[in-house]
């Protein structure tokens, strides 16, 4: 396990640094009010590193920085609309600072025993969700493109390809078309994950415990782009009957008429790239309230959190989870769209291997999927080691999302990791996937 961690370091490292090898004023400016400048996140990622595997998590403890430094980078402090007026640490501080902080974690490496293992893996996946968090950023940026194309992906099957094998039945004819859908039998599967399966899960993943879930249908693929223009072209933006009262709102106040970056021309704007916005691709960038009212609109439901748990890693043949959708076989190219490299979402269909037991595909990776649940603690849920990472949102505004997107790490997700945002929220890879009572 060290030496996993060990690499898990190095990879979520090349990746922060290949994200701010920019201009100094693209790193120090604010791109959006919603996000941080660059070289936050990128001092943050050092400093949240130091605080937990060379302070022990105690910020009392001196560090590498003085106090009235270091505590510019405490997120519960500042936020990010205050965070370009504070003085940062230039970038090539910034990055000097990392660097040491990197080399005494390596050589603390060296001396961990198991139980400290976790708060090592736990610093990896803070560092790729902020990498992911500055891919959000960049697309959020005005200006020429930085990052090129994106690496190529696999070429899709089509959202209205069926392969019923028992397990799926027939297409669900909606407003959106005809979506195959696959069927979940009702009863019981295991809900979240223990330590000893899952040592880096974190702890609103917890405990694994036994639930009941009645039967239910769920789209075998995401929501497409192709299936969003026909909810704009009929009005789905102009109807207040498909949104809620709060949701209606939200649209009327902020002007929303289509996913954000897409243009009225039938183009969108992807990392500074103008280009047609291609029908098979998963949609991105819609906020709950949009997921929600489409839903209506398709004649469908967000699924829970806990259907779509059950969808993704459930194995009815065995009687217990699956490490992954298609098993327990590591994350490869052939089967899951992670890693930041492609730069948008794969066409649906384009991983049959990746496949749930019961015949869902592309559950890991390409969009993070809303869900209709609030974010809750499962029960027995008691707070790991970062005891405010979890424990301050369980019970407001939050929606949960699941899956993981494009740009999440292999190392970062899991069947059983639980994200979450308000219904508001749009500027991350957020897609949707829809679902139906049986």
């Amino acid at each position: 396990m060290r030496e996993l961690v060990a690499r898990d370091l190095e990879t979520a490292r090349l990746r922060t640094l290949s994200l701010t090898e920019l201009d100094e004023p693209e790193l120090l400016r604010q791109h959006d009010p919603l996000m941080s400048p660059l070289v936050w996140d990128l001092a943050h990622i050092g400093q949240q590193e130091e605080l937990w595997l060379l302070r022990g998590g105690d910020a009392r403890v001196a560090g590498l920085l003085r106090p009235d430094v270091d505590q510019l980078y405490d997120a519960f402090k500042h936020r990010r609309a205050d965070r370009p007026l504070l003085p940062l640490l230039p970038p090539v501080q910034a990055r000097s600072f990392c660097l040491e902080v990197r080399g005494r974690v390596l050589d603390a490496l060296d001396a961990a025993d198991d139980e400290q293992l976790f708060t090592f893996g736990m610093v990896v996946q803070h560092e790729q969700q902020h990498d992911e968090t500055m891919l959000a950023t960049l697309q959020l940026r005005q200006g020429a493109p930085l990052l090129g194309a994106g690496d190529p992906l696999p070429v899709g099957r089509g959202a209205r390809l069926t392969a019923d094998d028992g397990r799926s039945g027939n297409d669900v004819r909606s407003r959106a078309g005809a979506v195959d859908s696959c069927l979940v039998p009702a009863g019981e599967f295991v809900l979240g994950v223990e330590a000893a399966d899952e040592p880096f899960s974190l702890d609103n993943e917890r405990p694994a415990h036994v639930v009941d879930v009645p039967a239910f249908r769920i789209a075998r693929f995401p929501v497409t782009n192709g299936q969003w223009k026909a909810f704009v072209a009929d009005g789905g933006y102009d109807q207040p009957r498909w949104w809620s009262a709060r949701g209606w709102q939200h649209r009327v106040q902020s002007g929303l008429h289509a996913p954000m970056s897409w243009r009225p021309d039938g183009s969108r704007v992807r990392f500074g790239v103008v280009e047609d916005v291609p029908d098979d691709e998963p949609v991105q960038h819609v906020s709950w309230f949009e997921a929600e009212a489409f839903a209506g609109w398709a004649g469908a439901r967000l699924p829970t959190e806990v259907e779509w748990e059950k969808a993704c890693a459930w194995d009815p043949a065995a009687g217990r989870r699956r490490r992954w959708p298609w098993g327990a076989d590591d994350v490869t190219p052939s089967r899951a769209n992670l890693g930041g490299s492609a730069l948008r979402p794969a066409p649906v269909g384009a991983y049959p291997s990746g496949a749930s037991a019961y015949g869902v595909e592309q559950l890991v990776g390409d969009v993070w999927e809303w869900t209709s649940s609030r974010f809750e603690p499962w029960p027995g849920f008691a707070p790991m080691v970062y005891d405010t990472y979890s424990a301050p949102f369980f019970g407001g505004d939050f929606r949960v999302l699941r899956g993981g997107s494009w740009a999440v790490a292999p190392s970062t997700v899991r069947p059983s990791f639980r994200n979450w945002d308000l219904p508001i929220r749009r500027q991350i890879f957020t897609g949707l996937r829809l679902a139906w009572d049986a």
